[in-house]
């Protein structure tokens, strides 16, 4: 397991508990703090570093915030690099809820998988991985109701993570257990879809 800076990382904690505290992920109401921390502990579990595990905590920041008003903020409490792995995370720009603009954005993104770092791409599988788990056992709890809570087609949503786990396969080097498991959840996720 990779060294983790526990003083950093509780300060990572609270500022991401403060931050997202009154915000809930989409499917059934659950805290997103608490998704967040899930991801960070794959991120943690799978020999990830420090800075990778705060990114995680934060890392669609820029979505909710104004990028060029809080970048500075960032990169003094947390540093540049756990700064620019945030920034290769976000799909910064502002969108509505548009899906046909959501889909362009979303193709947009994944033309730049390539060029991000690997910790960039590190977190972005464990965010993705643990994001098609909790649509899997949202789906066994409510089934079909779930897809109300997406503007996008569950056909596009399908398109997204099967394209973006090719993308990280071919890209991501190591991390071959959590790539394979990502695999199985999005097929997991296709059958639900499908049938």
């Amino acid at each position: 397991m990779g060294k983790l800076d526990l003083i950093q990382y509780k300060r990572a904690l609270d500022f991401s508990y403060n931050f997202y505290r009154h915000k809930y992920r989409k499917g059934i109401k659950f805290p997103y703090f608490n998704y967040l921390s899930s991801v960070s502990n794959l991120i943690i579990e799978n020999n990830g570093n420090t800075d990778e595990a705060i990114a995680a905590l934060i890392h669609d920041y820029f979505e909710l915030e104004d990028i060029n008003k809080k970048s500075n903020f960032i990169k003094k409490k947390f540093g540049v690099k756990v700064f620019n792995i945030v920034k290769q995370c976000s799909d910064y720009e502002e969108l509505d809820n548009q899906n046909d603009q959501w889909l362009e954005k979303k193709k947009e993104y994944l033309e730049t998988i390539q060029k991000k770092s690997q910790s960039s791409l590190f977190v972005i599988l464990c965010d993705k991985l643990h994001s098609v788990s909790c649509m899997i056992n949202d789906h066994n709890k409510i089934g079909k109701k779930l897809w109300k809570n997406h503007v996008q087609t569950t056909n596009d949503i399908l398109w997204y993570y099967k394209t973006l786990c090719n993308k990280l396969k071919k890209f991501l080097k190591n991390h071959k257990t959590l790539k394979d498991r990502f695999q199985r959840h999005v097929n997991e996720l296709e059958y639900k879809i499908k049938n």
